[in-house]
Order: C-alpha cells, then structure tokens, then sequence
C-alpha cells in the first residue's frame, strides 16, 4: 500500500511538472482546459475564433483594421468620453479590441451582459456596468462623446430590436461607430461555414447538417448586409454604411455605420 501510494504521488508530481514546462513553452492547452471560455455568456460567439486559430488570427486582423475606421470616423481626443457597447468577458486577442487599443482607458465605459469579471480584471481602468439585453441604456441623453459597438448588432434579435439597439445609442452619444460581420464575407464567422449563408435556404441546411442550428434562429444571429444596417436606422438619421475589416469590395468582411453626431 505505501508503495502505491508513493507511485501515486510521483505521478501527480510528474503532471504537474509537466503542465509547468507546457505554460513556461506556451505550449497551447487542450480543449478542455480552455472549456471556460465557452461557458461564458457571450462564449458561444467564440467557438470557431477560438484561440490559437487562423479564425481567430482572421478576426484579429478584421477588427485591428475596424478600430483603424474607428480612429479616422470617430477622431477621439483625449479628453472624450467614450462608450463600448456589448464588450466581452471572453478575453482573447480577438475580442475588445477597443479596450486593447485605445489610450487612455480611463476615458472608457463598458458595457456587456455578463457580470465582467474576467474584463474587468484584464481592464482594470475600463468602467463597467451590466445590461439587460433590449432595455434601455442606463444613461442619460448625450452622456458620452463617442458610442462604438463591434459585432453586437446582429445578436440582438428582430429588427425592430435591431431599430431600438441603434436609437439608443444615437441618443447616449455624439458620435457613433457600429460594425457588424458581413454576410457576403467568403466564411461566416459564427459556424465557420464557407459560401452557404450567402442564402438563407442553403445556410439553413448547412446548420442543420452540421449540428449548428441555433445559428438559423434570429434571436442569436441575423446575418447584416448593408441594406439591412440601413434599415436599423431611425428615419431621417444622418449615417453612413461602407465597408471595413478585411476589404474585398463586395465581400468584405465587415460593415460599418457611422453617425458624425453634432459634428455632422
């Protein structure tokens, strides 16, 4: 009995040993000890861009050019209070890229569904408040010099959703810059699934084969193309919609609606 359990021990030692030189080589873990991403509230968005992927080094690169938009529609000084709607507690290279970027940070309040723990953690400067989804901001008219959302407008759910999520943002901010994936991108970034979202018919029958069917329902995903980002729009409102993220003329990675506020 002693010498088993000795045996036991060593081997204990030895795994332990082992996980140590994987993380001093940054030697990536297996999926099951980076599960928790997933389990997030917002984890979900995440499974194909998860980390250490292409897709991920794909979105990363989408979305460093998204906050290069950012910078040049919006042109933030330091004094601006800015505020980022729909942030991530899924700490990744590819998610906040706003929070990643921008300086100073204290100038940022952020927002999400989930209770930010992780985000606050690594964004010890941001200001973070939970929402509920579909509620009315919890802020004033005109708080805040810039409003920025990336990648939220889609999971909202109805349009008429869609139509509310942008009416509150005009009205807490200045300037407004909102991006969202776009459906004619080559692959759809949520399922991974190449060329048959362009149609909601074969995108419908990919989920179903591949066991992805809540991606069909538009309570977790609408696909945006930019007649359906101009539709969002208050009637009347002064924005504009063009392409940004990785730029293929028609099949670009993402759109951009921007809304210059006062300054326009």
């Amino acid at each position: 009995m002693r010498g088993a359990r000795q045996a036991s021990r060593r081997r204990r030692i030895e795994k332990q040993d082992v996980l140590a030189i994987e993380q001093r080589a940054g030697v990536k873990p297996p999926k099951t000890r980076r599960r928790c991403a997933l389990d997030q509230v917002d984890g979900q968005y995440y499974e194909v861009a998860s980390p250490g992927t292409l897709s991920e080094k794909i979105v990363t690169f989408a979305r460093d050019r998204i906050y290069a938009d950012f910078l040049k529609f919006c042109a933030p000084t330091p004094t601006d209070t800015i505020l980022d709607v729909g942030v991530s507690d899924v700490v990744t290279d590819s998610a906040n890229v706003l929070e990643r970027r921008y300086s100073p940070q204290e100038r940022i309040t952020a927002v999400g569904l989930g209770a930010g723990r992780d985000f606050t953690a690594t964004f010890p400067k941001v200001r973070y408040r939970r929402i509920i989804p579909n509620e009315p901001l919890p802020f004033e008219d005109g708080t805040f010099d810039v409003v920025t959302s990336n990648a939220v407008i889609e999971h909202v759910g109805s349009l008429e959703n869609q139509r509310f999520f942008v009416s509150e943002l005009l009205r807490v901010g200045g300037r407004v810059f909102i991006t969202a994936p776009h459906r004619y991108f080559p692959v759809e970034p949520h399922t991974g699934i190449p060329f048959l979202h362009w149609s909601d018919a074969s995108f419908k029958l990919a989920c179903g084969w591949l066991g992805k069917e809540k991606w069909v329902e538009a309570e977790n995903l609408i696909l945006m193309t930019q007649q359906r980002l101009k539709e969002t729009c208050p009637e009347g409102a002064n924005v504009k919609i063009g392409p940004t993220g990785l730029l293929l003329g028609p099949c670009s990675s993402n759109l951009y609606l921007f809304s210059p506020g006062h300054r326009g």
